[in-house]
């Protein structure tokens, strides 16, 4: 099982919306050298809205190549349409990820019924280690914890990102699937108490910018160790709240590319962070040292 600080990665692009590759390289080295303990590629934050399904795919496998087996690699391969799902699913394995993580269908808002279905579907087509993702904040639908039970049954679905920031479900997804399988939260402002309540960790936006602070947090916290982890995530918390004044991923990216790390690319119809936006975010970044 992965656990600790999974990083949802940023996808690195020149100032006319190009992903970056050689960016991308320079951002798996330094989460390779600050001790991420995962990976996440082209989920959200990694702008999977707006890449082409080849754009997609190749992302993927080049952030696979670039790791090369020094860490795991999960693909964000879900979407809206359950044969595209399949079909990003099965590319991502022939690139060579470890696992996969699919958002639920956004926007058509499916039933319960239908999510069932859907994730059932792509996991009998795909046999990798796939986890659920629940951002209904998003998606417009809430994957709700009887269906993950139900879901939790089929071999190859591992675990589930329950980023509604509810900590209660935890432990009502815990009493309905066991203890091999794993709970990770979206969201990073919980993230301490929901490792101290029994989940296994967290895909993290704030761990791309202070990568070993949030695994050191998260590795306290996964050890029942509250002192610690209050102590360390208190540097960490203005990181929390100032990388969602906008949408995500646009404060992260400029985050990123202030620390040297990338440069100022993103696509529409996301822009670059406001003006206005910036003090906050820099305040955040020099509180948790990364500045």
């Amino acid at each position: 099982m992965i656990q600790g600080s999974i990083v949802a990665l940023v996808t690195p692009m020149t100032e006319d919306g190009a992903v970056d590759n050689v960016s991308l390289k320079k951002l798996v080295e330094f989460h390779v050298e600050q001790g991420t303990d995962a990976l996440v590629a082209v989920g959200t934050t990694g702008e999977s809205a707006t890449l082409d399904e080849d754009e997609h795919c190749q992302a993927i496998k080049t952030v696979v190549d670039y790791v090369a087996g020094r860490m795991p690699v999960i693909a964000g391969t879900g979407a809206n349409c359950t044969r595209e799902a399949i079909r990003l699913t099965q590319r991502a394995k022939q690139a060579g990820a470890d696992a996969c993580l699919l958002v639920t269908p956004y926007y058509n808002k499916p039933t319960q019924e239908g999510l069932y279905r859907h994730y059932k579907a792509v996991a009998e087509a795909v046999d990798i280690p796939q986890i659920l993702y629940n951002v209904p904040g998003r998606t417009g639908c809430d994957l709700l914890p009887e269906t993950v039970g139900r879901l939790s049954r089929i071999r190859n679905i591992v675990g589930v990102k329950e980023a509604t920031g509810k900590l209660e479900r935890v432990r009502q997804i815990r009493a309905l699937t066991g203890d091999d399988f794993a709970l990770y939260t979206g969201d990073d402002a919980s993230s301490l108490e929901f490792c101290l309540l029994g989940g296994n960790g967290s895909i993290t936006v704030t761990g791309n910018v202070a990568p070993r602070l949030l695994r050191e947090m998260l590795a306290a916290a996964l050890r029942g160790d509250r002192a610690s982890a209050e102590a360390l995530d208190a540097k960490l918390a203005g990181l929390h709240d100032s990388l969602f004044i906008q949408s995500n991923p646009i404060p992260v990216k400029w985050a990123v590319a202030e620390m040297g790390l990338m440069g100022k690319g993103i696509r529409l119809p996301l822009t670059w962070l406001s003006e206005d936006c910036v003090p906050p975010v820099r305040a955040a970044m020099q509180q948790a040292g990364v500045l």
